[in-house]
């Protein structure tokens, strides 16, 4: 689909000399199902980790015997998850490129105990995130880095432990959510939410299990739970009744031993972390298309012998969140080949002749911005070996404090106190053609 972008409205940049390689497309071999759904072969690769080194889980299903119920819990009748129904909202393009974002959300402080651990703050596990510094970048590294990195928050805030019949642990819940978008039209746009659930530990607790042949049974229960297809948890440590009925809350209970013996062997290879990580769940969210994006996006190139327009639309969606949140550090990848000696771009963007690519980044959208989180991308490209081929862009952005799917946890039982639940969202693969 074309469209002309107004070029009088562009504000003209310096000329930059383009390399004379041809721009290659780092995306044309993406998979538009995102890879496979989650099945029971996906829990052999959940994974748990230190704050410094992430080995893997030594999964071995069916070697290991569920323990017993804890006596606290009463047994739920057979029953399965249900779903929701969303309401459709057909993306529009919109009628400005202006945007006045606010500031981003501040990331939470992190809880542990001065007597149990040291300073170290919670770290969440497989968190996709955006370094502000590292906007240049080819396009594949950008993708590799959203996939892998791990986000830090702020350091803690020292707590005394006081009873040790009450230790502190903490939830990093982090969701991923993957699009496609096809043009402009909405019922093209393949999309794919996925969510992990990992429970922090203090060093110190080591001790605590060491001490204690039979150390509390951790007990939580997940809440809000009605827009989950999928629910696998680590099968070596956690377990849960199949038989419950609630469809909107589940409760898990973990294997003591086992976790006391996982976190004895990341404590030996990293005896300097101050807290451990294990991943215990892993969930798919059910999506609905477009209504499911947070950011809709459509792409628009008009290319010529010697020019290159384009234009892409985005539009902040906030019924694809429970609660509507700010999106964050969102940059914008587009590759553009014909030889580019010249862009001229508004916002501003920057091109990298290297890369043949070029980058634009936004602070924060949210319903607070101009035209309720609307806006325009638009570049105009002069070349010297055109015309261009349109290309598919890539597209990130984060968002701290809650998630898409409303999941919850709370903490079922005595023994362990919840210091922190930290949540976000992020990108995975978040792209678009024209």
């Amino acid at each position: 689909m074309n469209q002309n972008s107004s070029s009088e409205e562009l504000t003209k940049s310096k000329p930059s000399a383009a390399s004379n390689e041809k721009g290659t497309s780092d995306l044309l071999a993406w998979d538009p199902l995102f890879g496979p759904s989650l099945d029971s072969s996906s829990s052999a690769s959940l994974t748990s980790s230190s704050s410094s080194a992430r080995p893997t889980t030594p999964l071995s299903v069916g070697a290991i015997v569920p323990p017993p119920r804890p006596a606290s819990r009463p047994k739920l009748t057979s029953g399965k998850l249900s779903g929701i129904n969303e309401i459709p909202r057909p993306f529009s393009p919109p009628v400005t490129s202006n945007t006045s974002p606010p500031p981003a959300a501040p990331l939470a402080r992190a809880e542990s105990s001065s007597s149990i651990s040291s300073s170290a703050s919670l770290s969440a596990a497989n968190t996709p995130t955006v370094e502000d510094d590292n906007l240049i970048g080819t396009l594949s590294e950008i993708e590799k880095h959203c996939e892998t990195s791990q986000g830090v928050s702020r350091g803690p805030s020292p707590v005394s432990l006081g009873n040790q019949d009450t230790l502190p642990v903490a939830v990093a819940l982090t969701e991923s959510v993957n699009a496609y978008f096809k043009g402009a039209d909405p019922t093209k746009c393949i999309v794919k939410i996925t969510g992990d659930m990992t429970i922090s530990f203090p060093s110190g607790i080591i001790k605590v299990f060491t001490g204690n042949p039979s150390p509390a049974v951790l007990c939580f229960r997940v809440k809000n739970i009605s827009r989950l297809e999928q629910i696998l948890p680590n099968a070596q440590l956690v377990f849960s009744d199949p038989s419950q009925c609630d469809s909107n809350t589940k409760d898990f209970w973990m294997n003591m031993q086992a976790v006391t013996v996982y976190l004895k062997k990341l404590s030996e290879q990293n005896p300097a972390a101050s807290y451990y990580n294990i991943d215990v769940l892993k969930y798919q969210v059910s999506s609905n298309g477009i209504q499911s994006t947070p950011l809709n996006l459509a792409t628009y190139w008009k290319c010529s012998a010697s020019t290159t327009d384009l234009r892409v639309d985005y539009k902040y969606n906030p019924e694809a969140m429970v609660a509507p949140s700010v999106l964050s550090n969102i940059q914008v990848v587009v590759p553009v080949d014909g030889g580019v000696t010249n862009m001229q771009s508004l916002p501003p963007a920057i091109w990298s002749a290297e890369q043949m690519k070029a980058f634009w980044k936004l602070s924060g959208v949210s319903e607070k911005s101009e035209n309720g989180g609307s806006g325009s991308l638009r570049a105009k490209f002069d070349l010297s070996e055109g015309p261009s081929k349109p290309a598919t862009l890539a597209v990130q952005f984060l968002s701290e404090g809650s998630t898409l799917s409303g999941v919850d946890v709370e903490l079922v039982g005595t023994g362990y106190r919840l210091s922190l639940v930290k949540k976000r969202f992020a990108t995975g693969r978040y792209l678009a053609d024209c």
